[in-house]
């Protein structure tokens, strides 16, 4: 794909941050987002950090925090990003440790990441980042706040 020069300008530094498509873009800036994601919308699969043009999401670090409840019945709540066209389980959260206000951070017991870091490598351009469940229907709490840091890569 080749890129627009009015999307992506080049020249001395690299590409400029710049809106694309709605969202704000600081290539290379580390990002902090809290999100609050219903328990339908993750039951549904919720858009955590939408599919841009000429960007790559790279997570640095992720967490997430069971609100008005513990989290039950499905297996995990995952975080799903894509990479070489197929989806993968960037951190995949056991409910067993989504009781309610517990803190989970990646890696840590029952938040499995990939091998050798590979959670925290570039993903595929223009796909977004989301989180979902596996297994059954999750329920009981009301609430999980999806805490990203991020980086956008630039598509060379």
């Amino acid at each position: 794909m080749s890129t627009d020069s009015r999307m992506y300008p080049t020249g001395s530094g690299g590409p400029k941050s710049r809106p694309i498509n709605g969202t704000f873009v600081e290539f290379g800036v580390v990002k902090k987002q809290r999100t609050r994601v219903t328990l339908a919308q993750i039951n549904a699969g919720f858009t955590l950090l939408p599919a841009l043009p000429g960007v790559k999401w790279r997570l640095v670090d992720a967490a997430l925090i069971a609100v008005g409840g513990a989290v039950a019945t499905a297996n995990s709540v995952n975080i799903i990003g894509t990479r070489s066209g197929s989806a993968v389980q960037l951190l995949a959260v056991a409910v067993a440790a989504l009781t309610q206000s517990a803190l989970v951070r990646a890696g840590a017991t029952n938040a499995v990441i990939l091998a050798d870091g590979a959670s925290f490598t570039a993903l595929d351009a223009n796909t977004a980042v989301t989180v979902g469940k596996v297994g059954s229907t999750a329920a009981t709490a009301t609430h999980v706040d999806v805490i990203l840091e991020f980086v956008a890569d630039p598509v060379a």
